[in-house]
């Protein structure tokens, strides 16, 4: 069992680093301590959209690169240091869809170095990847042309889980993204609300909604590791606090003050 930081230092500069969606395990504790390590040149992958996790990496002058289907703050309207980015041309996009990203992952999990996805035939992202092929269907079958999406293998993902064992086990409930996501990554990093003594895998209730140990790189407890984003059925997202954000980070002055307050300041001191 490590600490949050000792997991940040895991995550090499220049590193892909694969973020999950906002709805799914996002681990705040772990984002802002890579910002205090002030890792730099990152390419994110989000799987397939992100939102707070991403948009403040992207402030803080961590990434080089975005690969996603969106990066959205919802109900809070626009990730605004990722739409500043993007204007600016600071940041490197790679326009994707949900169905492309997830379909890449799978190649990497199945140990293809590519997968057909039919659904994006007739859009305009195909003008945009220069790295997707559209083929005619090889078997001949009359189903028209496909794209072949190359597979990604994302250097380094980061969840955050509600339970772990002490055999390194972690619990992913019906979120199967994530069971894509680690058995893609080179690295999978996990913080967790707490562990306990029995393995999740002893039982077949527990079992079935498990991450075995053998995906998981490292593993420490951060308690409320995803505020202000939510932990289903566990803790509701603070949507004062991210609307908080939504406003300061309009600027690049308001997110450098936001940023000193809960990654630097008092506020962090207490993670």
């Amino acid at each position: 069992m490590e600490n949050v930081d000792a997991l940040a230092a895991m995550v090499p500069d220049g590193a892909m680093l694969a973020l999950p969606p906002e709805y799914s395990f996002v681990p705040m504790t772990l984002v802002r301590a890579l910002i205090r390590r002030r890792v730099k040149d990152l390419n994110i992958l989000t799987v397939p959209i992100n939102g707070l996790a991403a948009d403040m990496l992207i402030g803080a002058g961590c990434v080089a690169s975005v690969e996603c289907a969106a990066v959205s703050l919802g109900e809070a309207g626009l990730a605004p240091r990722f739409s500043a980015a993007v204007e600016a041309g600071t940041v490197k996009i790679k326009d994707s869809t949900c169905p492309a990203i997830h379909t890449a992952l799978q190649a990497t999990e199945k140990g293809v170095p590519f997968m057909p996805l039919g659904g994006l035939i007739g859009s305009d992202i195909l003008n945009n990847r220069d790295d997707w092929k559209v083929v005619d269907d090889p078997l001949g079958q009359g189903h028209g042309r496909i794209v072949l999406i190359p597979a990604i293998q994302p250097d380094v993902a980061i969840i955050h889980s509600p339970l772990a064992d002490r055999d390194g086990n972690v619990w992913i409930g019906r979120r199967r993204e994530l069971a894509t996501i680690a058995h893609a990554a080179k690295t999978l990093l996990v913080t967790v609300e707490a562990f306990q003594d029995e393995s999740l895998l002893a039982n077949e209730a527990s079992a079935a909604a498990t991450l075995p140990g053998f995906y998981v790189s490292a593993v420490a407890e951060a308690k409320m590791g995803a505020k202000p984003l939510g932990l289903v059925e566990h803790y509701a997202a603070d949507t004062d606090e991210i609307a908080a954000y939504a406003r300061a980070a309009r600027s690049e002055a308001g997110f450098d003050a936001y940023v000193q307050r809960t990654v630097f300041g008092a506020q962090a001191a207490a993670e």
